[in-house]
This record gives C-alpha cells, structure tokens and sequence, in this order.
C-alpha cells in the first residue's frame, strides 16, 4: 500500500475477492454508464485489503480527475448500503413534482374525454378537456400537456 494515507477514514474500503472481481469486470467491459465506471475505478483504487491499492483521497481525484465530493460518498454508499448502491445512482424517495393525476382522477378525466363534446366542437380538445376538469373540480389546476400525457399514458383516444 504505497499510496496509503495516515490519517483515519471514518468510511474505510475493505473489498472482498468476489466484490473486486465485480468491479474489474465492470471496469474492463465498455458497456456500462460512466458514473458507474468511475465509482468503481474509485473502490478499487481506495481498496485497503491485501489485494488493494489503498490510494489516498487526493490521489484518487487526481487520477480519476474527479471531486473529493464524489470520493467520499462512494465511500460512504459502500460502506452503508453495500456495493450496488455504491455503483448506482440513489433513487429519489419523492418525486421532484407531485402528480397532479392519480387513479381515481385518471379515471374521471378518461370518462370526460370519452363522453360526448360540448356543443359547438366536433370531439374534445386537450384545451377544452383542461378548462373542464378544473371546472367539474376534478384537479385544481391541469395543463393541456399534463392532460395530453395522462390520455397517452392510458391509450385513451379522444376521438
């Protein structure tokens, strides 16, 4: 471990032989994100066991020309949740927006553009559909393109 630094790690990389071959197979085949590849080129640079490198942080962003941000939290993800979540990117726990449709409304809104149109119009426009379901209460608030997604989503024709 020529590259190893004193100080103490609090997410310290101890790969087992199995968890190495992974990443170098992961590493070594062209198929993969790069985020993916970088994380594991860190592990295995920062791999404190008998077949490890055992690189220091700096080392490791020089190198990969990477953050120490990045660095760490692979550390952290490897050591708190295991391999795979360290590879991977952490799924949201909620989305960033939340829907404004869900199955009871879906099934409302599905029922208004399959009814009959207003008078005066030929068959429903994502527009007048828009207009209606926030009349009828059924959604507070709807865009045309929010409503033009929900009917393609269900293969609901307008026609």
């Amino acid at each position: 471990m020529s590259g190893s630094e004193t100080g103490v790690k609090k997410y310290v990389v101890r790969l087992s032989e199995e968890e190495r071959a992974t990443l170098e197979a992961t590493v070594s085949k062209g198929k993969r994100p790069a985020s993916e590849i970088l994380k594991a080129r860190i592990l295995l640079k920062a791999d404190v066991s008998e077949a490890g490198e055992g690189w220091s942080d700096e080392r490791i962003v020089q190198a990969l020309d990477t953050s120490v941000s990045t660095v760490y939290r692979t550390r952290q993800r490897l050591v708190e949740d295991g391999l795979d979540a360290a590879l991977r990117r952490k799924p949201r726990e909620q989305p960033s927006i939340p829907r404004i449709f869900d199955g009871e409304t879906e099934a409302r809104l599905i029922q208004l553009a399959c009814s009959e149109a207003p008078a005066g119009h030929a068959r429903w426009t994502l527009r007048l559909l828009e207009e209606k379901v926030v009349e009828l209460g059924i959604v507070p608030r709807a865009s045309d393109n929010t409503i033009g997604r929900t009917l393609k989503k269900t293969f609901s024709s307008r026609t």
